[in-house]
């Protein structure tokens, strides 16, 4: 019973975080798609943990934190949000980097996930 209360806690707790984070079409109004292509990566002797590509458009929510793909790890994930910002701001193309979990556990120590990025973003044709 606790198991699915916890569950039932933490997708109350994800769709808040969407609703507020708005759409796309309202954050971003000069966009028309993001994708996010990435390489989960863990601290192991074999790194690519999966491999991952996700498509915003105008009408999804414009929430760009990616969870820790390690079940043990609390309170961990990637926010890829300031890149898209920045990449928005800057009106450029696309950008790659590496962003690493902060998320903690028994077990794991600080550091123990990463994720390699490409972000690319398409904006809307400028009117003549």
């Amino acid at each position: 019973m606790t198991n699915k209360q916890n569950y039932m806690e933490k997708q109350e707790l994800k769709k808040s975080v969407m609703l507020a984070a708005g759409l796309v079409s309202e954050r971003l109004p000069s966009v028309s798609s993001i994708v996010l292509r990435m390489t989960y990566l863990q601290r192991t002797s074999d790194p690519v943990l999966m491999k991952r590509t996700v498509h915003f458009l105008p009408s999804d929510y414009a929430c760009f934190n990616m969870d820790c793909v390690r079940e043990e790890c609390t309170n961990g994930g990637f926010d890829l949000t300031p890149v898209v910002a920045s990449l928005v701001k800057s009106r450029k193309k696309s950008v790659t980097g590496k962003i690493v979990c902060n998320g903690k556990s028994e077990g794991l120590r600080v550091g123990h996930a990463s994720i390699a990025y490409e972000v690319s973003v398409e904006y809307h044709k400028q009117g003549k």
